[in-house]
């Protein structure tokens, strides 16, 4: 390509001349320069006009083998190589002339020669466009090559793009997007664009590449055009925008990922015929891939996925109750998965949002965030309900009125749930976020998306406690409920001549009767786990004996002033009746039979904790409790 030609030998560059400027008040110079110009466009009009046009063609495609078509056909070469190569001739004098009127377009004898140089101009675009299809049509390396070379020296790419537009790929692009200025013809069905892509790419392929390879060549100057954004994308926009308009509307979430998943794939099949990684940043800076990029709205869409998302999260926590999921008989009693509705729901929406039918990476810091704000609504949501609970009032939050209904049993599947959520989401969840992240972030991004990520199962598995107060709350009042029968001791003593007691009190075996039922259910002996169940029954154990111990200490000072108070009046009325004063009664007295009861209630007491595996020695309140109330000589050591 290129061989013989016969033009000055700046044909490309006269546009940026850096040496000496010519003197533009030199008409001869013009005049020299427009006659040259008219001459070779005589010449151009003195070559026959290629006779292997349309009919030619086809001879040349059926009657190959016969001697007088092959004649013509070589004949049509040589002269699309003559004209050409004039064409570029020509195109070199217009670039000179321009750079002369752009420079002394005001000078007297330049505006006289403005119309010779306009219709010089004219007539130049006409030839040189019948030439660059004829090229196209026939496929003539070198004719192609020398026209692009005269476009390029006349700085009138966008002609040569357009042209080539038309010409090969508007066809090609309407055999599979067919498409009228009104908008859908005949032969499209559907908004998909992906088979779309693929058989475009396929003729791209077949058909375009002849004239990508020759505006690629090496230092050939022809870089400045752009035949892969203004001639091939363009048509590709214009017949999606016109046949196909609905592919590119996000109010389908799932066709419209799927459409702007396959636009990209196509995108980058573009930039795979770019030469260099300059020319694909020149591909991605033209307007029409701007424009392009511009019919995905993104925005829109993420909006309308974290509506779905959120939306179906809000949907599962606003309820009066907790919902349990119903299992198969094969799942029955297994602690491997979530228990609620709440969850569950959770759990789906973390994982949609990276789902590769929804993920959109170039936003994955929206979905991240997504991520994050569905762990701490659900975070919210538990917490606001146990602060209702707390504080019995779920005030105006309809969503918080769950624990007030809620029995102990209904948090021990919360506390499986958090426990489970928290292990996925900081185990395989994390990795799985990571892995998608993995080919296009830093090392550094990666560390703070596993951290954040880590932090918001974290904070669930932070609430597990919380959840385990409450249980305690409720199994407390219950035992209090129970130990509400330790008055009945004073009663039983008091004023009478009971004799001392010789075992517990029936009220003891109840006290912990509660917390060993919910401990012996069938949920929590499913899901708590022995480390769970040891810090509930500590924790319960530890607030019942310590309100025994209050009750007990209670009791005990009453009797005991009460005591005083007889012996007062006991003594006043021995004095006033003038009998001794050191006379005693011998029997027990009432404080010493109620501190004996309470001493047989409390070992009693202690053994049950034992069943429970708890040692009461190691309860403070326990240890108080059976100093109040232990005789003299046991108070040294805690048996039972």
């Amino acid at each position: 390509m290129g061989a013989g030609l016969g033009g000055p030998s700046c044909s490309m560059g006269c546009s940026t001349i850096v040496g000496p400027l010519l003197s533009v008040t030199d008409s001869s110079e013009v005049l020299s320069s427009i006659h040259t110009v008219e001459k070779l466009i005589k010449e151009l009009h003195s070559v026959p006009a290629d006779g292997s046009n349309g009919d030619l063609h086809m001879a040349e495609r059926g009657h190959l083998s016969n001697g007088v078509s092959i004649q013509h056909a070589e004949t049509g070469v040589i002269l699309r190589e003559t004209q050409s190569m004039l064409l570029e001739r020509i195109a070199s004098e217009m670039n000179r002339l321009k750079f002369y009127f752009a420079h002394a377009k005001n000078l007297p004898f330049i505006e006289n020669m403005e119309k010779r140089i306009q219709n010089a101009s004219s007539l130049l675009d006409t030839s040189l466009g019948h030439c660059f299809v004829d090229g196209l049509i026939h496929k003539d390396a070198n004719a192609v090559y020398n026209c692009l070379r005269a476009y390029a020296a006349v700085d009138n790419t966008r002609n040569a793009e357009e042209i080539f537009r038309s010409t090969v790929v508007a066809p090609l692009v309407q055999k599979v997007i067919p498409y009228s200025s009104s908008g859908v013809v005949g032969g499209s069905t559907g908004d998909e664009l992906e088979e779309d892509y693929k058989q475009i790419k396929h003729l791209i392929a077949e058909d375009c590449t002849f004239l990508l390879e020759i505006s690629s060549t090496e230092n050939s100057g022809l870089h400045v055009f752009s035949f892969l954004a203004n001639s091939i994308l363009k048509e590709v926009l214009w017949a999606i925008q016109q046949g196909k308009p609905g592919a590119f509307s996000p109010g389908r979430p799932t066709e419209f990922l799927k459409n702007y998943k396959s636009s990209l794939g196509f995108l980058a099949d573009l930039e795979g015929y770019c030469p260099s990684r300059s020319a694909v940043a020149n591909f991605r800076a033209e307007a029409v891939y701007v424009d392009f990029m511009r019919q995905w709205n993104i925005g829109v869409y993420f909006s309308l996925r974290f509506q779905e998302i959120a939306g179906s999260l809000d949907s599962a926590l606003v309820g009066s109750g907790l919902t349990a999921i119903q299992k198969s008989d094969s799942e029955q009693g297994s602690s491997q998965s979530i228990t609620l509705k709440q969850s569950h729901t959770l759990m789906e929406c973390l994982r949609s949002c990276w789902r590769e039918d929804v993920l959109v990476i170039s936003i994955s810091d929206k979905f991240l965030r997504l991520t994050l704000q569905l762990v701490s609504r659900y975070a919210n949501w538990l917490s606001a309900g146990l602060s209702a609970r707390r504080t019995r009032n779920s005030g105006s939050n309809s969503t918080s009125e769950w624990a007030l209904a809620a029995a102990p049993d209904d948090f021990v599947y919360i506390i499986h749930d958090l426990d489970h959520i928290a292990a996925e989401v900081c185990g395989s969840y994390v990795e799985d976020v990571l892995e998608i992240l993995n080919s296009c972030s830093t090392e550094e991004v990666l560390d703070l998306v596993k951290h954040s990520i880590l932090q918001g199962g974290k904070s669930l598995k932070d609430l597990v406690p919380s959840v385990i107060d409450s249980i305690i709350e409720t199994l407390v009042e219950k035992c209090n409920e129970e130990l509400k029968q330790l008055k009945g001791v004073v009663a039983a003593y008091r004023m009478t001549k009971k004799p001392p007691p010789v075992r517990h009190s029936h009220y003891v075996s109840g006290v912990l009767r509660p917390l060993k039922v919910f401990l012996d259910g069938e949920r929590a002996s499913t899901y708590l786990t022995e480390e769970t169940k040891g810090e509930l029954v500590q924790g319960a154990a530890g607030k019942i004996t310590g309100r025994f111990n209050e009750l007990a200490a209670d009791i005990v000072d009453t009797a005991r002033k009460t005591e005083t108070s007889l012996k007062r009046i006991r003594k006043g009325a021995q004095k006033r009746a003038g009998a001794s004063s050191d006379v005693s009664d011998h029997n027990v007295s009432e404080l010493d039979r109620i501190c004996m009861q309470l001493f047989l209630d409390i070992q009693e007491y202690g053994r049950n904790l034992a069943v429970l595996g708890v040692e009461a020695a190691e309860i403070p309140a326990y240890r108080s409790l059976w100093q109040l109330v232990a005789p003299q000589d046991k108070q040294g050591e805690i048996s039972f």
